[in-house]
């Protein structure tokens, strides 16, 4: 609901100077000030619940800036604590609009709370309403500023990311050139062309794998799953890659798991687990895979006998391009993505997923995901008949 219309709207319960509250005023202070005056609770019929209703933060002073009501969300936001606006910034608004009989917009970018860090964001309104009151509306914007600056984050990373294969394929294509007399070198930049391209072709599918999952129609194609053909699927596609580094994959599925989702994306994100733990996998060690029930979620677990995350960096795996050993990664043609498709498949299904590691022993993935309720009318994925 737009908060924009409040203003007539609340003139229009025809609130005016005195109407439903009585002032008292109180004694001077020692100093000789004098104190501000305390207004009555009492608030014109219909203003609270407009204030209530409002998907805005709203405020209601009165003429000594006292709170004369307020909606939850203004306090959640710790924009009012003990019937006073907390910021000076907002007191300032609100005495500007009073004295100039105008209304008034400004962004904010104001303290969440008297602990910590957090700063909110908002779209701050503030309007005379007649000639003693004035409200205050705040829209909060942190979330979309907070994804404006993941979006230009990922724009830079990207641009990044591309240099590297486009720069080695124009550098490798002006070297096929010159060397068009000489066959052997011919087939050797060939081969370094065709693994640059792939390169470029993973990473612009992954692009494009992360951008249909952070869709608001993502899982517009849901049904019930079974648990055993998500991890077959995901074992036999990197079975060709495994067996070139001697790795076994051991899986030990669960014909009972189900759970309700879209297979593919599923699909996705084991595999991802699984060439994960393929990558930083030393050659001639097993990668084993397992599903098991607990307190009504799927577990999918990955574990490798790899190289291990230092603890410092196991809060960052999940991010965009972010890579544990990055000389690694490249040199395997790694994009930086897939752990970060893995996250945003699992809580689209509306579960989690979590990482254990020690260094020089190993790391555990562990996707969890709700189980699909037994019985269900609906047609199952991947049943065996």
């Amino acid at each position: 609901m737009d908060a924009a219309w409040l203003v007539p709207a609340a003139l229009g319960f025809g609130l005016a100077v005195g109407v439903g509250a009585s002032a008292a005023v109180v004694a001077a202070h020692a100093r000789g000030q004098r104190a501000a005056a305390v207004v009555s609770p009492a608030v014109p019929d219909g203003v609270e619940e407009v204030v209530d209703a409002l998907e805005s933060a709203g405020v209601v002073l009165d003429s000594s800036n006292n709170v004369v009501t307020c909606s939850t969300a203004a306090v959640s936001l710790g924009l009012v604590w003990n019937h006073v606006l907390v910021h000076q910034e907002l007191v300032d608004l609100v005495d500007r609009v009073r004295r100039e009989g105008l209304a008034s917009n400004e962004e904010m970018q104001l303290p969440r709370g008297p602990f910590g860090d957090a700063q909110v964001h908002l779209l701050v309104r503030a309007a005379p309403l007649g000639s003693r009151y004035v409200l205050l509306l705040a829209d909060d914007r942190t979330e979309a500023y907070r994804l404006e600056d993941v979006r230009r984050d990922f724009v830079a990373n990207i641009s990044h990311e591309l240099k590297t294969p486009i720069g080695a394929i124009g550098l490798l294509a002006e070297a096929l050139e010159s060397a068009a007399d000489e066959p052997d070198e011919v087939q050797r930049f060939a081969r370094r062309l065709t693994v640059e391209a792939e390169r470029l072709r993973s990473l612009t599918h992954e692009i494009i794998e992360l951008s249909r999952l952070q869709a608001a129609d993502a899982l517009e194609h849901a049904e019930r799953v079974k648990v055993d053909s998500i991890v077959a699927q995901a074992v036999d596609a990197n079975r060709v890659s495994a067996e070139s580094h001697r790795i076994t994959i051991v899986a030990q599925a669960d014909s009972t798991a189900v759970v309700w989702g879209d297979e593919s994306m599923l699909v996705t994100a084991v595999h991802n687990l699984i060439a994960n733990a393929i990558q930083y996998s030393p050659d001639g060690t097993r990668v084993g895979v397992g599903v098991m029930h607990r307190d009504g979620a799927i577990e999918i677990a990955v574990t490798d006998q790899g190289v291990g995350i230092p603890e410092s960096e196991r809060d960052r795996v999940f991010e965009r391009f972010f890579r544990v050993d990055s000389a690694r990664s490249r040199q395997t043609g790694g994009t930086g993505l897939g752990l970060s498709i893995v996250k945003h498949v699992v809580q689209n299904h509306g579960g989690d997923v979590r990482v254990w590691s020690q260094q020089g022993r190993g790391s555990t993935f562990t996707i969890r995901l709700p189980e699909a309720e037994a019985a269900a009318a609906a047609p199952t994925r991947g049943a065996r008949t």
